[in-house]
């Protein structure tokens, strides 16, 4: 078995990673946003985008929108995200609080993804090239339950070793468990393992306060302060992870 740099695992989280929705959810949020007269700009757009990544990672905001509102899928709890995430695109509360109703409104009746459930041209043939590497292959993602299903329509089993669902072990990105229980999955150490993924804060600080060593997939550059290899497409790994000549 390989090593580069006694590396011999490579995980991966997989929405927004290796699956993607075209146009995005958050995406469509700020182009509904604007179209109810919000300012647009690319500053307030990336500025939003890293607070969405912020929101998910098991921020303390989550945690206590998710108190108030006792389930995620009610529409209370996404009116309350709704006005969260207009703040984070330049809103002031006022506004915020006006617009957060309509908002979702037009997410839960207008968004519908002109391309659903892509995958990159390049994903299936990098992850090809890591297990003929001899890299252990693991799919870890935030989801609640286990998605095999999904895997079948997506194209994407046979690819991995193992995956896992933070719901499976009760522990989610950013801490340190879910990035354990992966590393048991392969019987390795923290240092003998990468972890890909997109959000900055649940898969990038989580990884590397495991131990992993994080790489951060930004095709946007919304995060340059990201003290790690950074990649725009997953086919980079083929490069960043190839056998070194002698």
């Amino acid at each position: 078995m390989l090593l580069i740099n006694g590396i011999r695992a490579i995980y991966f989280d997989l929405d927004g990673t290796l699956r993607h929705n075209r146009p995005s959810a958050s995406q469509a949020f700020l182009d509904y946003a604007v179209q109810l007269g919000l300012p647009d700009s690319l500053p307030n757009r990336q500025a939003n985008l890293r607070w969405v990544h912020y929101y998910w990672a098991q921020s303390p905001e989550l945690f206590i929108d998710l108190a108030a509102h006792e389930d995620e899928l009610s529409e209370a709890f996404w009116i309350q995200y709704a006005h969260r995430c207009l703040e984070a695109f330049g809103a002031n509360p006022a506004e915020a609080e006006r617009l957060a109703p309509e908002v979702q409104r037009m997410m839960r009746q207008q968004y519908d993804p002109i391309y659903e459930n892509v995958i990159a041209e390049d994903v299936r043939p990098t992850l090809s090239f890591l297990r003929q590497a001899g890299y252990c292959l693991g799919l870890v993602s935030n989801r609640s339950t286990p998605f095999t299903a999904e895997l079948e329509k997506l194209g994407l089993v046979g690819y991995f070793d193992f995956t896992m669902a933070a719901g499976e072990v009760n522990a989610w990105k950013p801490g340190p468990e879910i990035f354990r229980y992966a590393l048991d999955r392969c019987g390795l150490k923290p240092e003998q393992a990468v972890y890909v993924g997109d959000n900055y804060y649940a898969d990038i600080l989580g990884a590397q306060n495991a131990g992993l060593l994080p790489v951060l997939m930004d095709p946007d550059r919304l995060f340059p302060e990201a003290a790690c290899p950074v990649i725009r497409t997953i086919g980079e790994l083929r490069t960043l992870l190839a056998p070194q000549e002698p």
